[in-house]
């Protein structure tokens, strides 16, 4: 088959595929076992077989799930916009390593455009940064920076025989930063995990007490993580009295923003749930999140501090491969990462910037918040419904109100399958205040409130059928004599 047609046929298919990724159910749901079948992975084609390599892909887009479709609120992602689809084809297509600026000349400027764009729009003066695997790598990378500043000796020397180090994070942090702290061999009891306020946010004075105690034992309190957006409750840790025990205390402040830091596009949400974002000492922002750039797409920025990347990632020779740019700038940006081979995800956060625009992506995280308020009333409008804690931010705790006799999580999570089974909806889970709770979360922009609305009466219908099944079931069963 000749190159032009492969991909006049693989467009065809992608094509067909996007212009029905809204419509039916959002996945033909198979068991594992069954989906396996029908794939059938074992068989053995011919070797250079195109109709094979096409027939695979059918079966892929298939069985896919439809994240563009309005049913599918499960994750903090959503379908991507198409401008960043059409980078992601291209940067695949060109198939090339961002490392460094002779195998990557113009995604090295992209992205170094990107980065003083954000960099500005943060408001980190004189900083740094990089584009990241997604903000798991980044708030490691944020926390070895913080702990080779506080000890610069440790790149060197390790951490034998050095002063212990701690760091200290909401008690709903992402697990990231568990991982973290034992990639960089801190140790999980290094870790201290402050507990939450009524509002799912950092308590400051537990965080100022855990301090104290830490320097009292000789320790050295090196890292703070201000969550922006917590995974389950969407709080925002407050950063002002942070920045003020910074004071005292001289911790790096990192703000974990994977989730809610999209709220920088917008002057007024920023002041609302970010504010003195601008005096943090690092921040991170996942742009394949609310933004809804193609996965993975993600920025690290550095206030103040225009050559961490280098000083923290540099290692070993490198001199095979990078070299030094004019006038001391830095030429190839895989000298201040710690990857060698550096994925091109600049093009498509440079297509959805310049389609968008600030202005457009702010509107986009507005509505997406107005639509959170219109969904969290809709569940304090229905009898079956509850919220378990009110709305924060944008994560709508709730779940199907139970009798006293059925325990509310068994209910709830069999509900939830029952729906992804169905293809009703997709929905999270999460435990908050030892309470599971239906997460949804809204970054999609194919839901609007109508699309609220047939999700929350497909809840409520499936908890009817679920206590219907019930009911029926017990009155089958044979009474048992006293």
């Amino acid at each position: 088959m000749e190159q032009e047609k492969i991909f006049e046929r693989l467009l065809q298919l992608l094509s067909r595929h996007y212009s029905h990724r809204t419509a039916g159910t959002f996945v033909d749901y198979l068991d594992p076992g069954e989906l396996r079948r029908q794939l059938d992975l074992d068989h053995a084609g011919p070797g250079g077989d195109w109709e094979q390599v096409f027939d695979w892909v059918e079966k892929y887009l298939a069985h896919a799930v439809k994240t563009d479709h309005p049913g599918y609120l499960n994750r903090m992602w959503a379908g991507a916009n198409l401008p960043s689809v059409i980078g992601e084809m291209v940067a695949a297509a060109t198939n090339t390593s961002a490392c460094t600026f002779e195998t990557a000349p113009v995604s090295t400027l992209m992205e170094k455009y990107l980065l003083r764009t954000m960099l500005e729009l943060v408001g980190f003066a004189n900083g740094s940064g990089q584009m990241t695997t997604g903000s798991s790598n980044a708030n490691m990378i944020a926390m070895m920076a913080a702990r080779n500043s506080v000890d610069p000796a440790v790149k060197q020397s390790g951490l034998f025989g050095r002063p212990e180090l701690f760091a200290f994070v909401n008690a709903d942090a992402h697990y990231s930063m568990d991982r973290a702290a034992n990639i960089l061999g801190l140790g999980a009891d290094h870790l201290i995990k402050i507990p939450v306020d009524e509002h799912g946010r950092m308590d400051v004075a537990q965080l100022e007490q855990r301090l104290a105690t830490v320097v009292a034992a000789g320790g050295s309190p090196f890292f703070v993580a201000a969550t922006a957006g917590t995974t389950v409750r969407g709080s925002y840790d407050p950063l002002p009295p942070l920045l003020a025990l910074r004071e005292r205390y001289n911790f790096w402040l990192h703000v974990d923003g994977a989730w809610g830091g999209a709220v920088i596009f917008s002057d007024r949400l920023r002041g609302q749930y970010l504010p003195d974002l601008a005096q943090a000492d690092s921040f991170t922002l996942d742009f394949h999140k609310m933004l809804g750039t193609a996965l993975m797409c993600n920025v690290l920025l550095f206030n103040q501090r225009p050559d961490i990347l280098r000083q923290v990632c540099s290692a070993g020779d490198e001199s095979y491969i990078f070299r030094d740019g004019e006038d001391g700038e830095i030429r190839d940006l895989g000298t201040q990462s710690l990857q060698c081979g550096r994925r091109v995800d600049s093009l498509k956060w440079f297509l959805d910037w310049k389609f968008y625009g600030q202005a457009g992506l702010a509107a986009r995280v507005e509505h997406y918040l107005e639509l959170c308020e219109y969904a969290e009333s809709q569940v304090n409008q229905r009898d079956e419904l509850e919220m378990v804690v009110p709305r924060e931010s944008f994560n709508i705790c709730f779940r199907f109100r139970t009798p006293p006799s059925i325990p509310p999580a068994e209910f709830n999570r069999e509900l939830r399958e029952r729906m992804h089974r169905t293809g009703r909806s997709l929905v999270g889970t999460g435990v908050v205040n030892g309470e599971l709770v239906l997460r949804l979360l809204i970054t999609n922009v194919n839901v609007e409130t109508p699309e609220i609305d047939t999700f929350f009466q497909a809840v409520i219908d499936t908890g009817r059928e679920l206590l219907a099944e019930r009911s029926s079931r017990n009155q089958a069963s044979p009474t048992r004599q006293a």
